[in-house]
């Protein structure tokens, strides 16, 4: 997104969104960022941190199988609330989110719409597939054939030291959370308190937004409704909010290149889906892909 400089300092308003490739949360809270960042474009600084969710010290699971239909039914629980798409057969648990996360942070340095296609394919890698894209090897393949992607220079660019030191950052940032978060009671399914991990320390649930500007911050974490986030950017920039029309169905595939059952219904207007979206089926509803995404979307190809 564009900064636009604010009397007080840049940005008008900073949104830090703490989330993981591999998370279904933040999966299913896609239709309302989607919609949140379209009105807040051009007038915001919004950053992902990357919290890593599984990270590489957590000890392997003792029953592998035993772990992955467990986590499994996790997913269909989160999806009951999300209504998100998930893959019709989970082939593991994710071993790491660090491969992802690098290849999600590498893409930034090729522009904001390539990195939002990159993140979206490394999701789609384990909620769509099945097959979460943790290894490098595998990160690298679910993003194949994004429309504009260098894909030797992304993969120069995740093997870098700068790359690895930034979401080094992102991860420790993610466990200095706000105080208000340390105890949450909302009404929500997922009302994001701050979580211990499995080396005792504390980080942000996920997803969470940080709106942050030089004088004041407030906090959404969890999954929430789309009032909650705009009542938190009203708080601090009243006026700044600016929410964009629905799409006609064609612009909106156009701009989004991929769209969940859950995200036409709040981004588009008119009939649905357009005559050249490509559809892939999951367990949980289609994912439509633009054409020129789907000739080599692994989704497409199966």
């Amino acid at each position: 997104m564009t900064v636009v400089p604010d009397p007080d300092g840049p940005p008008a308003l900073e949104v830090v969104e703490y989330t993981d490739p591999l998370c279904p949360w933040a999966w299913g809270s896609e239709p309302v960022f989607r919609r949140l960042r379209a009105a807040l474009a051009g007038r915001v600084r919004w950053r992902r941190a990357y919290a890593v969710l599984f990270d590489d010290d957590d000890d392997p699971p003792p029953d592998p199988a035993a772990e992955t239909a467990w986590y499994a039914s996790h997913l269909a629980d989160i999806g009951a609330h999300t209504l998100a798409p998930r893959a019709h057969r989970l082939s593991r648990v994710a071993a790491s989110s660090w491969p992802s996360s690098l290849v999600a942070r590498a893409a930034e340095l090729q522009g904001p719409e390539i990195a939002d296609r990159v993140l979206r394919r490394l999701r789609e890698s384990v909620f769509v597939l099945g097959e979460p894209a943790d290894t490098e090897a595998l990160a690298l393949r679910s993003v194949r054939g994004v429309p504009g992607l260098d894909p030797g220079r992304l993969e120069r660019d995740a093997a870098s030291a700068g790359v690895r030191e930034s979401v080094r950052a992102d991860r420790a940032e993610a466990r200095r959370p706000v105080p208000e978060v340390s105890s949450v009671r909302e009404e929500s399914p997922h009302p994001g308190a701050a979580k211990e991990t499995p080396g005792g320390e504390v980080r942000y649930a996920l997803p969470t937004l940080l709106f942050r500007t030089r004088s004041g911050y407030r906090v959404v974490p969890g999954w929430r409704p789309y009032e909650a986030y705009t009542a938190a950017v009203e708080e601090l920039r009243p006026g700044l909010l600016q929410e964009a029309p629905p799409l006609a169905p064609a612009p909106a595939l156009d701009r989004y290149r991929s769209l969940t059952g859950p995200e036409r219904l709040v981004l588009t207007e008119g009939a649905w889906p357009p005559p050249h979206a490509v559809r892939v089926d999951t367990a949980q509803g289609p994912v439509w892909l633009h054409p020129d995404d789907a000739q080599h979307h692994p989704a497409a190809r199966q």
